[in-house]
C-alpha cells in the first residue's frame, strides 16, 4: 500500500482532517477552499516545515500555534500586483468613478487584500480622480502577516518597473515614482494614501457583512474556493452592497451559473464588473 504522500486519496483524507482540526484549534476554516490548490500549498508547507508525512505536519500545526501562525501564508492567497490586469483599473477610472463622484462620501471594500498590491493601486486611481479624500477603504484579510505589509506599503524594488507599467496601461495621470520612496531596494508608498484605509482580519468563510459599501473589489479570490464557499462570499458581497453598487472579481472568476446571477447586471463583462440590481 502506498504511503499518505504517494496515495491522492489518503493525502486529500489528511489535507481535510488538518483543516478540521485548524477549525476546531484557531477558528480559521479552510475547509471550502478548493482541494487541488490545497494540495500544492500543504506540500510546500510540508517542504517549509521539514515534515516528511502530513500527519507530522499536523502535529506541529495543531500544537505549536507559531507554526500556525507561520503556515497561513500557505493557506491564503498572497499573489498580487500593482494594478493587475490594467484594463480592470481603466474601465473603473472611466465608468465607475464618474458614478462614485456622484456620492457625498464613498466607501471601498477590498477583501482578500493580501499584501496590498490592489489596495494601493485602488488608492492612487481615487486621487488621481479626486475621491480619496471623501472616500475610505476597509482592506481584509484572514492572514494577520499579510495584513501588516499591506498596511507598510513596502514592495522590493525589482517589481516596481512592472507596477509602473502596468500603471500606465491602466491610464495612469502621472509617474507611478511620485507615489513612492525608495531606500534599501524597496520602495514605500506615500503615507497620505493610507489615511483612507481601516485594515482588519475578517474571513469570508466564517464572518459577516460590517459595512454598507459602494464597490467591493475581490479579485482572484474565489477561484481558490470550492462552489459552496463561492455562494458565500459572494452572497456577502451582495448584502453589502448599496443598491446599484459595483462588485469587482478577477478575469478568471464570473457570477455566472451562481445563486446571485440574478441579482447583479454585468456592466463590464470582459473586466468582470457587475452591479449590484
Amino acid at each position: 500500500m502506498l504511503p499518505e504522500e504517494e496515495d491522492p486519496r489518503l493525502f486529500d483524507i489528511g489535507i481535510q482532517l488538518l483543516l478540521q482540526g485548524i477549525y476546531l484549534t484557531y477558528q480559521h476554516d479552510f475547509r471550502d477552499y478548493a482541494v487541488a490548490s490545497l494540495r500544492r500549498r500543504v506540500r510546500q508547507a510540508m517542504d517549509r516545515f521539514g515534515c516528511t508525512r502530513l500527519s507530522q505536519l499536523q502535529e506541529r500545526i495543531l500544537h505549536e500555534p507559531e507554526v500556525f501562525a507561520q503556515a497561513l501564508q500557505y493557506f491564503t492567497v498572497q499573489l498580487s500586483d500593482f494594478f493587475r490586469d490594467p484594463d480592470y483599473f481603466k474601465a473603473l477610472r472611466e465608468e465607475v468613478l464618474p458614478v462614485l463622484k456622484t456620492y457625498p462620501s464613498v466607501k471601498v471594500w477590498v477583501a482578500g487584500c493580501s499584501s496590498g498590491e490592489e489596495l494601493w493601486s485602488l488608492a492612487i486611481l481615487f486621487h488621481e480622480e479626486g475621491l480619496l479624500a471623501r472616500t475610505v477603504f476597509y482592506a481584509t484579510d484572514i492572514n494577520p502577516e499579510a495584513l501588516r505589509q499591506a498596511e507598510a506599503g513596502v514592495y522590493p524594488l525589482d517589481r516596481v518597473a512592472r507596477f509602473s507599467t502596468n500603471y500606465r496601461l491602466a491610464g495612469g495621470k502621472a509617474s507611478l515614482s511620485d507615489y513612492y520612496v525608495v531606500g534599501y531596494d524597496a520602495a514605500a508608498f506615500d503615507r497620505k494614501l493610507r489615511s483612507q484605509v481601516v485594515f482588519a482580519d475578517h474571513s469570508l468563510a466564517t464572518d459577516h457583512v460590517f459595512s454598507e459599501v459602494h464597490l467591493v473589489s475581490c479579485r482572484n479570490v474565489l477561484i481558490y474556493f470550492n462552489r459552496t464557499l463561492q455562494q458565500r462570499a459572494i452572497g456577502l458581497f451582495k448584502d453589502a452592497l448599496v443598491r446599484r453598487g459595483f462588485l469587482g472579481l478577477g478575469s478568471k472568476e464570473t457570477l455566472r451559473f451562481t445563486a446571485h446571477e440574478a441579482d447583479f447586471e454585468e456592466l463590464l463583462p470582459q473586466q468582470r464588473i457587475y452591479r449590484r440590481r
